[in-house]
């Protein structure tokens, strides 16, 4: 660890040599060196612009020194790209080093009950080669009778052996399972990462390129909702605000523009506006990746650094290390989810130590209790087993026969102990089953890669699990309900209201020319439309998919917006306000070439006609637009289109004076006397495969309730279109202001009891805020309404859903619209943004619960029965009639294979026929506890006969109450084959664990099953035939064969006789595997309120509790951050885990505090307005933590200038 510590320290200096070189060799080339881009991107401020001023005059200059071009970017040319890697160095961050496969080894030996075995076996390997000194003396009695031959002696030490090697099997496997897992996360994150690309100008075109390809000396463009992958300063901004918190802790958004703060820093996010930076600083330059270089990008303290720091920062140094690595065993305890009984409760303290976590998954907190009892079952067993072995014993020597203990007998009285141990030892490993950790690693990892290929890219792996428990899935309208791809179909100009698209000689030339400039100019120029991929395809929509479906107007129009663009490049626009969820509306200010201004606007209709007090008439002129006008359009225009599913979006104009020049500051004023130019109705179709995806989910006993910002009329008509609402049914459709009418108190306080009235009957939620979003899950979270409590799905897009993303038991994030901080709130990530890979989930969901339950079912038949026959075997007998190795060779193939085909059974459809199991469900359901009991009782009665009858049936020798070291019998080993094929056979039976009467249906669409069945059937044949003394086995003749397979095969005949008896006749039958008490759960409550971390998101990355390591150095080592704030240390405390570099932070916009109650809930332009549509593409709106933003936003349009 020290090592490489010290090499991942070296790693800044070289860097810095290299940049020292750069001066003597590079500085001819470019006008500037790593080292003076370094120092200045660690200033802010003024003090940046007059370091600016001072070295390049202006950013035009630094450009020019970079060798760049602020309209056209760099050239495409892969020498210039590749030299810019080797003097300013790359942009990405060298990975921390994967645990090696021999730690993974160490970390699965590690678990109790190996520990126990290995010790036990260790006794009996150094006893088998102890000699007892002399002929033993008559004096110990017969109790030595049949002391071993030769041959005997010598086979005594292999069933230590085998107890060891089949260790090393268990071992080998849990380790490699492991490290394909690891390997797998790691492909996974690579894969997030690969994903992540950035728009950045080349040749006056704008690309989108990987992050890591980017270059110092790039043009990129910066958008509401972006993550910065690189330090860069800005060249052209409109309206920008980023929040730094991550790097300073102020959760304030920071204004940045060109003359007064043009710094912007990797890893802080675009909150607001828009514009164009120049990257100045990538990778381990930049400033998140010098805090990464500080803390060896991951690996432990440099010795060196740690004697240059010493004094006040050492406590804090100490105690962040720790908790690193604590978190690296967190994460190897993580990766066995529970490995034995103890192995349980030992994670479990483990994680109480650390970090307050989300409650443990729905199934981990089941297995866990159910393995501990289980284990406490067979410890009392085995225990019960030995004392009753000893007192037999030693009642039968000394005081039956009389005899007294003499000092050279005590090594054969230790080794017949020793045996009893072992006996003891066996019936235990045999109970505590180690086959179920197996079970569930192997069943998540094959879900994952499967979910894959069905468009769920799952980042935490009890999100899979989770899935298939949700009671409710809470969905975004636009991408996830609709396909995403806007179209405007019909609109409302000059007086006149098309029901499609008009031609252009429909319209008057007036009202055509200033329309076209008006939507061309007021949109992000990042929108555009492109032709389509292939011949006769649609054509492509880049951007903002509201403002595209604008563009695609005007295009229809016969007109087109590029002419307009060239006239007026961005660069010449006057002012900008963008879009965020306060305004719910865009506008953008030219200047005319008289001098004069003119503002182009557009937004939710409802919104922007309240500020228009004319409108142009069909003769292209403006007449007077008067309230009761407005109340008309309303009536005749917008609600006839709402209520076919359109949004509306309503576009002016205006003009102002060029003296005095307007007050820019005064938005009220500004925005206000508009001119309405039209009102357009934009068609957003319901995906074909939604309503059947609903329905599905419907039937499934999941209720689906659509939150949108749109406005109720048209969230309404889709709800319908989706299957969510049908005409009959009880529900309720209400907007973000109804809702939080109905919730909160007069002190507008948030009530549960008042939620509990709303959510159960809530299908549409439409104008909603992300605060609403987060509201209502929280709220059906934490109901107690029902029994059962309810686990939640949310699926969001924009940086604003974070919160409810974080709150939701599994968030899906949008793979293609998804904003970079949805996505590393969220669970799993749509790749293809369609609701119905959401019912793929909850398929594979619930495909892993069951594939645990068929192996519980399996396993525990075994355990019963193997545990009751060396029980009862050895209080009547003294002896196990199954062995210790045979014992092991059922317990690791019944455990190790079982799992395996049983854990990679295929999910069906019929999966979906049922209801949720819901949190408090048992594991083991009556059903399956009247299947291990029935099978338990034919196998017990199979062998019980065999054990005391078994001689006269074959007419064959007795194999009981056999000496210590006699050789194996004919009768015990038709007693273990029997046993191994009325396991093998039932393994068949576990496939269906609802009582389903065809147990064989789809059994050849899982080749693994076949192959592992008829594998252990072969390997079986093997040990009697060949296993000899090391099994304790004798070859069987063929007659015997077929009995031992007749009896397997009546497993089949009796599981059918079992379903024939139905459960309800059985009221003794007890569930077992309930999931944890209600004290247990408050606790874990109690702690996710204070800080949400999932436990399982530590297993990706242990790479932020650098940031928090960091964040003490940066102090002293770099002026990077004037000053930390106090909630930091807070948050140093237990860190909170995200998911890429940039991110050690707590995101401000995720701290929506609920007593937050002086929200207003009326904004004030809405007042008269309760049921008026909005309109708005729910993709994002920026949260912030001032009232303003806090507030409710009656009607975003949000995605105008906005959202990916």
């Amino acid at each position: 660890m020290g090592d490489l510590a010290n090499s991942s320290v070296e790693f800044k200096p070289k860097k810095r040599g290299s940049g020292g070189g750069t001066e003597v060799n590079h500085a001819g080339d470019f006008g500037a060196t790593l080292e003076d881009l370094r120092d200045l991107m660690e200033l802010r401020g003024a003090e940046a612009i007059q370091k600016i001023q001072e070295n390049y005059t202006d950013t035009e200059g630094l450009c020019q020194r970079l060798k760049t071009s602020p309209a056209d970017g760099l050239s495409d040319n892969p020498s210039d790209l590749e030299k810019r890697g080797q003097v300013f160095g790359q942009n990405f961050i060298p990975p921390k080093k994967a645990k090696s496969f021999l730690e993974l080894v160490w970390e699965a030996l590690q678990d109790v009950t190996l520990i126990i075995l290995e010790i036990a076996a260790i006794i009996s390997l150094a006893l088998s080669f102890y000699q007892p000194p002399g002929e033993e003396s008559e004096a110990c009695g017969n109790v030595a009778s049949g002391a071993e031959d030769e041959g005997e002696a010598e086979a005594g030490w292999i069933e230590g052996a085998a107890i060891l090697l089949s260790v090393v099997c268990v071992v080998l496997v849990t380790a490699f399972n492991d490290w394909s897992k690891e390997k797998q996360f790691r492909g996974l994150q690579s894969r997030i990462e690969q994903e992540q690309r950035f728009a950045v100008v080349r040749n006056g075109t704008v690309i989108q390129i990987p992050v890591a390809e980017m270059v110092v000396g790039d043009v990129a463009q910066i958008k509401y909702g972006d993550l910065l992958p690189a330090d860069g300063i800005l060249i052209q901004g409109n309206d920008l605000k980023i929040d730094e918190s991550s790097l300073t802790g102020e959760s304030d958004h920071v204004k940045k523009s060109v003359d007064k703060d043009p710094m912007l820093l990797s890893g802080t996010h675009v909150m607001e506006g828009s514009g164009k930076m120049l990257v100045t600083a990538v990778g381990i330059n930049s400033q998140t990746g010098i805090i990464f270089t500080l803390l060896g990008a991951g690996e432990g303290e440099g010795e060196d650094e740690k004697k240059d720091k010493k004094g006040k920062q050492d406590g804090t140094l100490e105690k962040n290390q720790n908790k690193a690595k604590k978190q690296d065993e967190a994460v190897a305890m993580e990766m066995q989810p529970l490995k034995s009984a103890e192995g349980g409760e030992v994670e479990a303290e483990k994680k109480k130590g650390n970090v307050p976590k989300k409650e443990k998954s729905v199934l981990q907190g089941k297995l866990t209790k159910l393995a501990v009892q289980i284990g406490k079952a067979g410890l009392v067993m085995s225990a019960i087993t030995v004392i009753i072995l000893v007192m037999y014993f030693v009642i039968e020597t000394f005081v039956v026969q009389g005899r007294e203990w003499l000092t050279e007998c005590t090594p054969v009285y230790v080794q017949y102990f020793v045996k009893f141990f072992i006996i003891g030892v066996t019936v235990l490993v045999v109970a505590v089953p180690e086959g179920l950790p197996l079970a569930v690693t192997i069943s998540l990892a094959y879900s994952v890669k499967k979910m894959m290929k069905d468009n769920n890219l799952v980042r935490h792996l009890d999100a899979c699990e989770t899935m298939g428990n949700a009671t409710a899935i809470c969905s975004d309208k636009t991408g996830t309900l609709t396909t995403n791809r806007m179209t405007v179909v019909q609109a409302y100009a000059g007086d006149q209201h098309f029901h499609k698209v008009p031609h252009p000689d429909q319209m008057n030339p007036k009202v055509l020319d200033t329309l076209v400039n008006a939507i061309a100019v007021n949109s992000a120029y990042t929108s555009k439309i492109m032709p389509p991929d292939k011949e006769g395809g649609l054509p492509k929509q880049v951007g903002n998919k509201t403002e595209c479906a604008l563009l695609g107007f005007i295009l229809d129009l016969k007109r087109d917006y590029a002419p307009v663009r060239e006239q007026i490049p961005e660069e010449k626009l006057y002012k900008v306000y963008t879009f965020n969820s306060v305004r719910k509306s865009m506008s953008t200010v030219v200047q005319l070439p008289d001098g004069s201004f003119r503002l182009y606007s557009k937004g939710a209709s409802e919104i922007l006609l309240k500020k228009c007090s004319s409108i142009m008439a069909g003769g292209g002129d403006p007449r007077g637009f008067r309230p009761r006008d407005r109340d008309e359009m309303v009536k005749k225009v917008i609600e006839p289109m709402a209520c076919d599913g359109l949004r509306t979006i309503c576009v002016a104009y205006k003009d102002l004076p060029a003296s005095p020049e307007p007050d820019w500051e005064n938005e009220a004023g500004i925005v206000s006397d508009l001119i309405c130019i039209t009102v357009v109705g934009i068609e957003d179709p319901v995906r074909p495969e939604v309503p059947d995806a609903i329905k599905k989910c419907q039937r499934a006993g999941i209720t689906v309730r659509m939150v949108t910002g749109d406005n109720i009329n048209t969230a309404r008509a889709i709800a319908a279109k989706c299957g969510i609402i049908q005409p009959g049914d009880d529900f309720l459709c209400i907007d973000g202001k109804e809702f939080n009418r109905r919730i909160r108190n007069e002190k507008g306080e948030v009530e549960q009891e008042r939620i509990d009235k709303v959510w159960p009957k809530l299908r549409v939620l439409a104008r909603s805020s992300p605060t609403d979003k987060h509201t209502l899950v929280k709220g059906i979270i934490d109901s107690t309404v029902l029994e059962q409590r309810q686990v939640v799905a949310v699926t969001g897009d924009g940086t604003n859903d974070g919160p409810a993303l974080k709150k939701a038991d599994v968030g899906f994030a949008m793979g293609i619209a998804g904003t970079d901080v949805a996505k590393e709130a969220s669970d799993i990530i749509l790749t293809d943004d369609n609701f119905s890979s959401i019912v793929k989930a909850v398929m594979w969901g619930r495909n892993v619960y069951d594939s645990i339950s068929k192996f519980l079912q399996f396993q525990l038949t075994v355990n019963v029965v193997a545990v009751i026959v060396a029980f009862t075997g050895a209080c009547i007998t003294q002896d196990s009639p199954l062995k210790a190795v045979q014992m092991l060779w059922v317990n690791l193939i019944m455990d190790t294979f079982a799992s395996l085909a049983l854990a990679t059974e295929p999910p069906t459809e019929s999966l979906l026929l049922r209801k949720p199991y819901g949190r408090n469900n048992p594991l083991i359901s009556r059903t399956m506890m009247k299947n291990i009991l029935g099978h338990a009782i034919y196998q017990l009665t199979i062998i019980f006969t065999l054990l005391f009858a078994g001689e006269k049936i074959f007419n064959i020798d007795s194999g009981r109450n056999a000496p210590l070291h006699s050789p194996p019998s004919e009768h015990y080993t038709i007693i273990f084959n029997t046993f191994v094929l009325m396991q093998l056979f039932n393994e068949i039976n576990a496939r269906k664990i609802h009582g389903e009467r065809n147990v064989f249906d789809g059994i050849f669409h899982n080749p693994i099953f076949c192959s592992i069945v008829l594998g252990t059937f072969l390997m079986q044949f093997v040990i009697v035939q060949f296993g000899g003394k090391p099994f304790s086995c004798t070859p069987l003749n063929v007659e015997q064969w077929l009995w031992c397979l007749l009896v397997g095969v009546g497993e089949l005949l009796w599981g059918q006789l079992i379903t024939t008896v139905p459960t309800s006749r059985l009221p003794c039958l007890k569930e077992a595997g309930h999931a944890l008490g209600k004290e247990e759960m408050i606790d874990d409550d109690m702690a996710d309120d204070e800080q949400e971390i999932d436990h399982a998101e530590r297993e990706l990355r242990r790479g932020q509790i650098l940031w928090f390591r960091g964040l003490n150095r940066i102090q002293t080592q770099i002026q990077v951050v004037k000053a930390f704030r106090s909630p930091l240390y807070d948050g140093i405390e237990k860190p909170e885990s995200k998911n890429s570099i940039h991110d050690f932070m707590a995101h401000p916009e995720f701290l929506i505090n609920d007593s937050v109650h002086n929200i207003p809930l009326i904004d004030e332009t809405d007042i008269e307005t309760e049921e008026s549509e909005r309109s708005d593409c729910n993709n994002s709106l920026p949260v912030t933590l001032n009232s303003a933003s806090l507030c409710r936003p009656a009607s975003p349009l949000h995605n105008v200038e906005t959202c990916l």
